[in-house]
């Protein structure tokens, strides 16, 4: 059985940066976040939302993927850039665009967003996506989930350490989101077990329903880039196992 993630509630001071630059979408999404008594935080370009990312700290990130000045993926890349080279953790993305463009999901996913949503949307979706990402924050502040001096998770040429969140694979270390980290975990537990779409959506992402197989998929598909194309077997109409390899 994968790990399993304990609910929890969003703490009144969690803060998320919003990068849009259409500002009535800006405002809809900090109303409804000052609602859930959060705080949040506006960018109306690339550049400022750089800058907002690293003066501000925020514990989530909402940004728009069409921006002026600079892009939301080059945005993404000089957030993860400018933490990595603070020695700070990532801090969770969610990426927003008014194409449904599998493409642009994918390149989206490969910078360092933890996850996508297409416009329109709803608030309310919004909202139980940003917090299943908060989950993580959390969890990384939490004690390990394994016990100190525990070795790491070894299948194959490939290393997974749970207590550092680090991930090895021939020698080379993979830079992993939050949730592709919590999502190689979950199938590395039952390595060569085909694990269901609608039982990952559960055990990594908390979500109750199947309306989220897709994003499964899109992670899937970045794990494969950084890890190599057979890592992950898919199983069309059931889901995917980890199928490890000695080269």
């Amino acid at each position: 059985m994968c790990q399993s993630f304990l609910m929890s509630t969003a703490q009144p001071n969690t803060s998320v940066l919003i990068v849009e630059d259409e500002p009535e979408i800006a405002a809809q999404i900090a109303r409804r976040l000052q609602a859930e008594g959060w705080t949040p935080h506006i960018a109306g370009d690339g550049p400022s939302g750089v800058e907002a990312a690293a003066t501000v700290r925020p514990d989530l990130i909402v940004l728009d993927v069409m921006l002026p000045g600079i892009d939301g993926l080059e945005v993404c890349r000089r957030i993860q850039a400018e933490q990595a080279t603070n020695g700070r953790p990532p801090t969770p993305i969610l990426m927003l665009t008014a194409r449904d463009d599998e493409t642009d999901m994918l390149v989206g996913l490969g910078v360092g967003a933890d996850d996508y949503m297409t416009k329109p949307f709803s608030m309310r979706e919004l909202l139980a996506r940003l917090k299943v990402l908060l989950r993580r924050v959390e969890r990384s502040r939490q004690a390990p989930a394994t016990a100190p001096g525990e070795p790491p998770m070894v299948l194959g040429n490939l290393i997974i350490d749970r207590a550092a969140r680090r991930v090895n694979r021939s020698g080379e270390e993979a830079h992993l989101t939050p949730t592709e980290f919590d999502l190689l975990v979950c199938l590395a537990q039952s390595p060569r077990t085909v694990l269901s779409r609608e039982r990952l959506l559960a055990e990594v992402w908390d979500w109750a329903d199947a309306s989220g197989t897709r994003t499964v998929d899109s992670h899937v598909k970045a794990l494969r880039r950084k890890l190599g194309s057979d890592l992950i077997r898919t199983v069309h109409g059931v889901g995917y196992a980890l199928e490890p390899s000695a080269g």
